[in-house]
């Protein structure tokens, strides 16, 4: 196992999966206060990176602590930026049933920023990333905007079935994998009702 030349949050986003990160099932893991999830390996540097991938644990750990995917270094409230987010009412979000765990708090004409699996960026990073990613250059809904003081998470899903020591499946669970970020705006859209549910994927990686 070789260490890359290329250097972690600098040549290669912090939270990217590399070849020597396998997945190794379901755990209980800290990310999430000790409950179900998808866990990897973490050994990043490793073999190759996998730009279209990202690192389960690292993905939770951006999301949760505000890291920026690019570096891994905290974003301040004045220096947080989505480049890929996309802005729509609560409600056109529920309705297509994207937003299931979002609490009524947030009522359905509140505008929301839906930033997906993507945690916000440094400035600095978010011009780097679209200078050199491939993926960004090409991406057309690529727009920088500076992230909401307010947000919410939310847990995405999969099932899984643990299995007992004699073999015998016990029945399937929900499993976190990655972690939703939606960004919360003081903006009001009262003509939500007459709004499509957009098709942008709600994780990217």
């Amino acid at each position: 196992m070789l260490k890359s030349n290329l250097k972690v949050g600098i040549d290669v986003p912090w939270v990217t999966s590399w070849t020597e990160e396998p997945v190794v099932g379901v755990r209980p893991c800290p990310t999430v206060n000790g409950q179900p999830a998808l866990v990897q390996v973490q050994n990043a540097g490793y073999g190759k990176p996998q730009y279209s991938r990202n690192h389960l644990g690292r993905q939770r750990r951006t999301v949760l602590h505000m890291l920026c995917p690019m570096c891994g270094e905290p974003t301040p409230p004045d220096d947080r930026w989505t480049q890929v987010a996309r802005l729509t009412p609560a409600g056109v979000l529920r309705r297509g049933g994207r937003a299931a765990g979002l609490t009524r708090e947030i009522e359905d004409r509140r505008v929301v920023l839906d930033a997906g699996s993507i945690a916000p960026l440094h400035r600095a990073c978010v011009e780097q990333s679209l200078e050199h990613c491939p993926h960004l250059k090409i991406d057309p809904n690529v727009n920088v905007m500076p992230f909401p003081a307010r947000w919410a998470v939310l847990p995405l899903l999969i099932e899984a079935s643990p299995v007992i020591e004699a073999g015998v499946v016990v029945g399937a669970i929900a499993v976190i994998t990655f972690l939703q970020l939606i960004g919360v705006t003081e903006t009001i859209d009262r003509d939500w009702r007459f709004k499509k549910p957009l098709t942008v994927q709600a994780v990217r990686g």
